[in-house]
């Protein structure tokens, strides 16, 4: 029995009580939903397989004792099919105990859903629009992009295992001075001039103005002849030569972080131009829509948007006093494209922004709230923090072509795509993170992915041997799993589908790779403890009473070997759900 059952168990028993009138003053309408019903494994094992609070959830809204209330639950459960045992304990904690087919049914339940198990329809109907990474196109994506891009994929597949919609979108900041400042590295660089003082350095420049410069002359345009202007000389317009080496330099980048991306295993579904909500008018029509709204004024020759009417420290700028668009525009033109748009508009935008966004948190709420919506529904703007590359103990810096910094590059070349992904998925978004070279590339149990992922290959090699000796699961009675090594892994096998859910609704998919390591931890130690195998012994080993004695202790009963051959197969599918929720292969040899 898996703890949602539990939980859908536990609500039966609550509206009888309250119907029946047994449940002193508790109504219907105070039990909470079962998916609010906390069902957990106790921390001291043999006090039982789940254990609930119900009763102290409930206890002052029946004006009972939380104990007498738990007596009551306690005295129903007890009657309840797979149910062996039930104790009240402290306050009024309810301590369950499973028979051992209901607890092992789980099994049946993860081989006949296989690849399906642990999704749910939690989300369907809904569609979430997810914005990550969107580095800038002037250069490689650096260290911090790199998480957000493990973080979001990731998070995006545990969204999409709870029945959303999800559109992995990328936004392209290709409007404003950075794009000016990088065209106008790249044409210093194909001069060999040094870079402007506010440029780009790093030898990527370099590589790319050389590009951009074959690419012209391939059709047919003598670039470096065009009409220009020095580079350092602080000139904001643009000349023919800039220009070029603008358009083709930008696409480049556009074409080689995307073809970084989809090595990294992260495809998106939308890759939104910041320039389009200028060129599309989706400016204007945000700005006519806060002047009808009254939510605009002028001052100090500039357009402000009344932005601490929703909740933000301070109005802000929209249009400059120059005339020049302020970037927050851009944002607001951009939130109402993503709530409105004709394709899959979306019912909630997740915003996914670096440590150095946290003060536009407020600013971007209240463009949520001044159109309608719910900021923290509507809206979820999630605040990454800084990761360091560390090697030897000391901070890493590896990258001479992007000068200086850790690139995503870098890191997969050093440690490949699993190791780099699942390094920076185990760890919450919202902390700082080490990243440790030297334990990223240990084939040992110190390395967490070497761990979950050597769990799985020893799976497969179960499944090999046990064919190799004709042992199938055809007929396996999985009552027969009763040691306490089986239970724990059954426990936690069944604990797979809450973790999915828990994890989209806090998005939080760390949430799976911590999951996924105490199922390792659960499943290598079962592994010691129970063979499903026969222990292959030599013929020496064999003479004397006493070795075969040892043969007979080592030698499994057929009936457990093929109900723990099923519960192996069980495990190893919940390890391949839970990996690929990561982007993150499930080897078969290791």
């Amino acid at each position: 029995m898996s703890p949602e059952a539990l939980a859908e168990l536990i609500s039966q028993i609550a509206h009888g009580l309250s119907a029946q009138g047994q449940a002193g003053t508790l109504t219907d309408n105070l039990i909470p939903e079962t998916s609010k019903i906390v069902v957990m494994r106790p921390k001291d094992r043999t006090h039982g397989d789940w254990a609930t609070n119900i009763a102290m959830q409930l206890g002052k809204k029946a004006g009972m004792a939380p104990r007498d209330l738990a007596a009551l639950f306690a005295d129903r459960l007890r009657k309840a099919e797979g149910i062996a045992s039930v104790e009240v304990a402290g306050p009024g904690f309810i301590n369950i105990v499973l028979d051992s087919a209901s607890a092992a049914a789980v099994v049946d339940q993860i081989l006949s859903q296989g690849r399906k198990f642990g999704q749910n329809d939690h989300l369907t109907g809904k569609t979430l629009n997810l914005e990550f990474v969107s580095a800038n196109p002037t250069g490689p994506i650096h260290i911090g992009g790199t998480r957000w891009a493990a973080i979001g994929d990731s998070l995006a597949r545990v969204l999409e295992a709870n029945g959303a919609t999800v559109v992995r979108e990328y936004y392209f900041n290709d409007h404003g001075e950075q794009i000016n400042r990088f065209a106008r590295s790249l044409v210093a660089a194909a001069h060999g001039e040094p870079a402007p003082a506010d440029g780009y350095q790093g030898e990527y420049i370099t590589e790319i103005a050389e590009a951009v410069t074959r690419q012209a002359q391939a059709d047919g345009v003598d670039i470096l002849n065009l009409p220009r202007v020095r580079e350092d000389d602080g000139s904001e317009g643009d000349s023919p030569q800039r220009e070029e080496f603008r358009n083709r330099g930008v696409q480049m980048m556009f074409d080689q972080i995307k073809k970084t991306m989809s090595d990294f295993r992260v495809n998106f579904d939308v890759y939104f131009h910041e320039n389009s909500v200028y060129e599309d008018g989706e400016v204007d029509r945000a700005f006519r829509r806060l002047k009808d709204q009254g939510d605009i004024y002028q001052k100090d020759g500039a357009t402000w948007f009344q932005s601490t009417k929703y909740g933000d420290d301070k109005d802000r700028v929209i249009i400059k006093s120059n005339g020049e668009t302020a970037y927050i525009m851009a944002d607001i033109a951009y939130y109402l494209n993503k709530r409105h748009r004709v394709k899959n508009p979306a019912d909630i935008a997740i915003y996914m922004l670096g440590a150095d966004h946290h003060g536009y948190v407020r600013r971007l709420q209240a463009v949520c709230a001044a159109f309608g919506d719910k900021p923290g529904y509507n809206m979820q703007v999630l605040i990454g923090q800084l990761v360091n590359v560390v090697k030897d103990g000391k901070p890493v810096r590896m990258s001479k072509r992007a000068g200086n910094v850790v690139t995503m590059e870098d890191l997969v070349d050093a440690v490949g795509v699993d190791a780099a992904r699942y390094s920076l998925e185990r760890t919450t978004y919202n902390q700082n993170i080490d990243i440790d070279l030297d334990l990223m590339t240990k084939h040992s149990n110190e390395n967490p992915v070497y761990y979950v992922q050597y769990a799985h290959a020893r799976s497969k090699n179960v499944d090999r041997n046990a064919q190799a000796a004709g042992i199938t699961v055809a007929g396996a009675d999985l009552s027969l799993l009763d040691s306490p090594a089986d239970s724990e892994l059954l426990s936690q096998l069944a604990l797979y589908p809450s973790v999915v859910q828990t994890a989209a609704d806090l998005n939080e998919p760390h949430r799976i790779a911590h999951y996924l390591e105490d199922l390792a931890g659960s499943y290598h130690q079962w592994y010691a403890a129970e063979r499903v195998v026969p222990m292959k012994l030599t013929e020496p080993e064999l003479e004397g009473s006493d070795a075969r004695k040892t043969q007979l202790a080592k030698d499994p009963d057929p009936a457990r070997s093929s109900a723990r051959l099923k519960l192996n197969d069980a495990a190893c599918q919940v390890f391949e759900n839970g990996l690929a929720l990561l982007g993150v292969t499930a080897p078969d040899k290791m």
